[in-house]
């Protein structure tokens, strides 16, 4: 395994749309394995192959805490789909390719999914609360929208300059 670099906005590939996967083989199964890997150093609860710059549709999420590992187990999958909401819940989120910002979120409380495993089964998954947010989160990125995305254009613009400035002083160092 190894731990991948994650673009961060305003990096212009996260804008990008990704593409299905054909099944998940062996490559796939190595870059979510890769992906997982990069999401606990990163620290973070979810990444989409496309914050890692691969452009398939991917993601992997874990919202288990250290102490709940043996609960927990991560979901790796490739193709997901929502395919049923309901509700409405206000979320504080943030982002590894949005770093050290946070705003709260509007997202549906209860969502339905289906997607490939990392067996290459198909499987059905209900969510609500933090797993429906991580996962509408990272299905999000497979599409090429950012959880800043749905904030207003004053909100998303102070973020993004935000983090060109930090960006900018990183560069200099």
């Amino acid at each position: 395994m190894a731990i991948l670099p994650i673009l961060t906005a305003p990096d212009k590939r996260l804008k990008q749309k990704s593409l299905p996967v054909a099944d998940v083989d062996l490559t796939i199964r190595q870059l979510m394995d890769d992906m997982l890997e990069t999401m606990y150093a990163a620290p973070g609860v979810g990444l989409a192959a496309p914050q890692v710059g691969i452009l398939k549709q991917v993601i992997v999420v874990d919202i288990g805490s250290e102490q709940d590992k043996q609960i927990h187990t991560p979901l790796l999958l490739a193709n997901p789909e929502i395919i049923r909401t309901e509700g409405e819940l206000l979320w504080k989120e943030g982002c590894l390719s949005v770093p050290d910002q946070v705003a709260e979120v509007l997202r549906a409380a209860v969502i339905e999914i289906r997607a490939l495993d990392h067996n290459n089964r198909k499987i059905h998954l209900e969510a609500t609360e933090l797993l429906a947010v991580c996962l509408q989160h990272e299905i999000d990125h497979l599409q090429g929208t950012l959880f800043i995305d749905h904030l207003s254009r004053l909100k998303r613009a102070i973020i993004l300059q935000k983090l060109k400035k930090a960006k900018e002083a990183k560069e200099q160092e």
